[in-house]
């Protein structure tokens, strides 16, 4: 019998094997490459991260002799402000800052809630309270009833952002580039967006 006429195996088909491997690996080696080394703008967050804390069964007893309670904010989003009644120049800017960065957010505005919690006895101005139409002023006479939010004095100096489940989970200094504030609370409003639509 002739073998001439028979197919010769290629001297290089041992490579293919090696070339198929390499095609499925590279991809895994190359993703976990860049989320070791590299951490993408929309990752990247301008507020500081806080807990989460559980607040949506907070309840508050305000100097009217009512009870406020976070769980009435459940499915929003909500800005908290928390200050003497005098209200100076930096409670003045966190009310302006709450109001500004939730207009910016266009058609999600409606998904923000604004509270502003005025410890003391003396109510705010009504100039004030007229300019920022849409905040909750609330008062409280006993400041302690707000410990989850850690030491009053210093959150004074912040506004914080509780989540559409009652957590409270970020908080913006006073000082903060409005910009970058304004780019954090729409990335959490899209990023929630689409959590809702998956449940």
């Amino acid at each position: 019998m002739d073998l001439s006429n028979k197919t010769k195996p290629k001297k290089n088909s041992w490579l293919v094997p090696w070339i198929v491997l390499t095609i499925c690996v590279l991809p895994v080696i190359a993703s976990t490459a860049l989320y070791s080394f590299w951490k993408p703008d929309g990752f990247v967050n301008s507020g500081e991260l806080i807990g989460p804390v559980p607040i949506y069964d907070l309840e508050v007893s305000t100097s009217q002799g009512e009870i406020f309670s976070f769980a009435a904010l459940n499915g929003f989003w909500s800005f908290v402000s928390i200050d003497t009644s005098g209200c100076d120049d930096i409670c003045e800017k966190k009310l302006y800052l709450m109001r500004q960065i939730r207009l910016t957010q266009g058609a999600e505005k409606d998904r923000l809630e604004r509270l502003h919690f005025a410890l003391g006895d003396n109510l705010l101005p009504k100039t004030i309270i007229d300019e920022h139409e849409g905040t909750q002023f609330i008062s409280l006479l006993d400041a302690s009833e707000l410990a989850v939010f850690g030491n009053l004095e210093d959150a004074t100096n912040y506004i914080y952002l509780v989540d559409q489940i009652g957590n409270l989970m970020m908080r913006f200094p006073v000082t903060i580039d409005p910009s970058l504030m304004k780019k954090d609370v729409r990335k959490l409003l899209k990023i929630s967006k689409a959590w809702k639509k998956i449940n």
